[in-house]
């Protein structure tokens, strides 16, 4: 499955966007919600009511300003209003997103596990009482939820986390060389720890559909090229072999960045799945006139499903 990621400053829009998806055939759309920006779910449960195929994801929720008794209240909304299309991705984020709510970032492994634990009980629909180092869980939801709980990942360690307790792992900004010589080893030793099925890898990439490489290149800078600014990003990156201290370098870009016309575009996001992601999702990144360039990226995730 390849999925799109909305983004777009304009409530309504977004919406509206969304819809355009799911009546062009597009089977996924994602969300973020980052910092004190617009909570994603909100955004789902607006969207479930206007919808009646598509799936429904964040990538992703920030886990400090939410305990996972709030995610579950929420996700119970969608899921009454949308069966089983509510995927729910949540993120450890930075020490910044945890100083926003005064929580410590000494743990954050530790705390993701027991955020992801804590929410995964909580979807059954049984009584949890639960108490971790740092999170506490003691409730019963009105019914159970049928969402998985998936978890973003940049590094081998939270790769591992997630092959022991996520329900799938989504990347951001990573180039798949590095997923598959690091992060999948990773995700399979987690699972193999955890005597489970080694979890999706849902890979998310920027996608740009032009044929001019360097307006592609000069957009991506500027609309991704802050993710070299973040030490954990920027970790990862090295860890990568690339050297991003001057922003992303022509070599990254050539490796990550998917651009293209229509065509080119659904090809190679259809390569990526045969190369062994599990899942897709496209960030669009615009060039030109912003509309008519996100029409452009829906088309084309339509059509590398259609193809598949």
């Amino acid at each position: 499955m390849i999925g799109v990621l909305i983004r777009d400053p304009s409530v309504p829009r977004t919406l509206e966007l969304i819809e355009q998806a799911e009546a062009l055939g597009v089977p996924a759309v994602w969300l973020t919600t980052t910092g004190a920006g617009r909570d994603g779910l909100t955004l789902l449960a607006a969207a479930a009511a206007r919808t009646s195929l598509v799936r429904l994801g964040t990538a992703i929720i920030p886990t400090w300003p939410r305990h996972p008794v709030s995610v579950a209240q929420s996700a119970q909304v969608i899921d009454a209003m949308a069966p089983g299309r509510l995927r729910i991705g949540v993120g450890i984020a930075s020490g910044a997103t945890a100083s926003q709510v005064g929580a410590s970032f000494d743990k954050p492994l530790t705390a993701f596990r027991e955020y992801i634990e804590q929410l995964k009980a909580l979807l059954t629909g049984e009584a949890v009482d639960l108490q971790g180092k740092l999170y506490t869980t003691k409730a019963k939801l009105d019914s159970a939820v049928a969402a998985p709980v998936m978890a973003s990942a940049l590094r081998p360690g939270v790769f591992k986390l997630c092959g022991e307790v996520a329900d799938g792992a989504i990347s951001w900004m990573a180039p798949w060389g590095y997923l598959e010589r690091a992060a999948l080893p990773a995700l399979r030793a987690g699972a193999e720890a955890a005597h489970r099925e080694t979890p999706p890898l849902i890979f998310h990439v920027p996608v740009c559909v032009t044929t001019d490489r360097d307006a592609a290149v000069d957009a991506a800078q500027q609309q991704v090229g802050l993710y070299t600014r973040i030490p954990s990003w920027a970790a990862m990156f090295a860890e990568a072999g690339y050297d991003t201290s001057q922003g992303l370098t022509d070599g990254y870009l050539e490796d990550t960045l998917v651009f293209g016309d229509e065509a080119s575009v659904a090809d190679q996001l259809r390569g990526l799945i045969s190369r062994g992601a599990a899942e897709v999702i496209a960030h669009p990144v615009t060039v030109g006139e912003r509309d008519a360039s996100l029409h452009a990226t829906l088309a084309a995730v339509a059509a590398a499903n259609a193809a598949s």
